[in-house]
């Protein structure tokens, strides 16, 4: 489902393994790789999964405990690109290693928070390491299994995000439930010490790994193509983290049924986005624009469909699964077209492509709790994602016929 998205930026590596014993065991390296992506999506949903319980430990409000959501979509937004570019000549498995290393300090720092702005800074923290992990991550997947095959063993990589959203995320809510908050990121710093492990022990330690010069992929951010498809990832998508960071309020305030019902929500919609993502790679293959169209088009219905139903618990559970498969349909499209504006600068462009996903984790979280603490109710929520999704369509629609010009500008 991501392949074709990241194709131009594993075709950049130009070296390849040749060590036949390495080469053997690149199913080993792979799964490290793709265990390091589960931890970082886990450790990005579950915050939202025990949002009650850190709002309440801490004696601050939903809207405000919104705030450390938005603070680690920010640590991914300016990480992304500073990160990339301070680190571009860094080896592959040095960086990879530095970058887990600061996810776990992160985590541990969450756990130990004393009040909000502790908690928001730690999550800030967190948040930095994760576009450079799969920019490097791309790298080293291209370089262990060869040419022609880089995509897909990257989307391979890429699907412990997904999988996050159906397993990591609801078990680290059933966790914090059952054992605090605190400890849902003990647990995940936890997983990312073995990620680790795993990365040191069977990520290939060669000069053929180290890094490059920065300059042309610098080139590519002169083009304003990149940039308006940013915005408009970073407006559509906004309506998925505008309804997940609330998924446990919609729950047990909303439906008003017992919270273990939270994970089964969040599992609920991560396998829409599952779902959603491979109908979208399918669409992105054969239509340049279709898969958002499509996405966006059908998400604002659901949203419609949740806002105002959301307190009967079988629309609320179909509503939550339907808004991540139809948002999630856009994403391969968004991916496509933000790598296939700047071939030439395929790490950075990986890089974007997650922070243009962050800024909508900020806006959505932020206009949502903005919305609940203007007084218009929990389903507010839903509306605000809503507005950001519809303004979303609008922008793509008005520059779509500029997009060729943009690109080659």
């Amino acid at each position: 489902m991501f392949q074709k998205a990241f194709e131009p930026q594993c075709r950049a590596v130009v070296t390849h393994c040749t060590d036949a014993a390495q080469h053997r065991r690149r199913g080993l390296t792979l799964f490290a790789l793709a265990f390091g992506s589960f931890c970082i999506g886990t450790s990005e949903f579950a915050s939202m999964g025990v949002l009650q319980l850190f709002a309440e430990s801490l004696d601050i409000s939903i809207p405000v405990a919104t705030n450390a959501i938005t603070a680690y979509a920010f640590g991914v937004v300016i990480g992304a690109p500073l990160v990339t570019l301070a680190a571009a000549r860094f080896n592959r498995k040095s960086l990879l290693l530095a970058l887990l290393g600061l996810f776990i300090v992160g985590n541990i720092l969450s756990a130990l928070a004393a009040n909000l702005g502790m908690f928001a800074l730690a999550r800030f923290i967190s948040g930095m390491p994760q576009g450079a992990y799969f920019g490097a991550g791309a790298v080293v997947a291209s370089y262990i299994v060869g040419p022609g095959h880089g995509g897909k063993a990257f989307a391979l990589v890429m699907t412990g995000l997904t999988v996050a959203t159906i397993i990591g995320s609801p078990l680290a809510t059933f966790l914090g439930q059952n054992l605090g908050w605190r400890n849902t990121y003990f647990a995940v710093a936890g997983a990312g010490v073995l990620a680790l492990l795993a990365l040191w022990a069977w990520v290939p330690r060669t000069e053929a790994l180290d890094g490059g010069p920065i300059a042309q992929e610098l080139s590519s951010l002169r083009r304003g193509s990149v940039w308006i498809m940013m915005l408009v990832a970073a407006l559509g998508v906004a309506s998925i983290f505008a309804v997940y960071t609330f998924i446990g309020p919609f729950v047990t305030d909303v439906a008003v049924i017992d919270r273990a019902w939270i994970p089964v929500a969040l599992a609920l919609f991560g396998i829409g986005m599952t779902a959603g993502n491979l109908i979208g790679g399918r669409i992105a293959d054969s239509h340049p624009s279709w898969g958002l169209v499509v996405g966006f088009g059908s998400a604002l219905i659901v949203l419609a469909v949740l806002a105002s139903s959301g307190g009967n618990v079988a629309l609320l559970m179909i509503g939550l699964f339907g808004v991540g498969t139809t948002m999630m349909i856009a994403i391969p499209t968004i991916q496509v077209r933000l790598t296939s504006f700047a071939p030439e600068a395929p790490t950075l462009m990986g890089a974007m492509n997650l922070a243009a996903l962050n800024v909508a984790n900020a806006i959505g979280a932020w206009a949502g709790g903005a919305a609940i603490a203007a007084g218009f109710g929990l389903l507010s929520a839903v509306w605000a994602g809503f507005l950001l999704t519809l303004l979303g369509l609008v922008v793509f629609a008005i520059t779509l016929p500029r997009a060729p010009q943009l690109a080659a500008a």
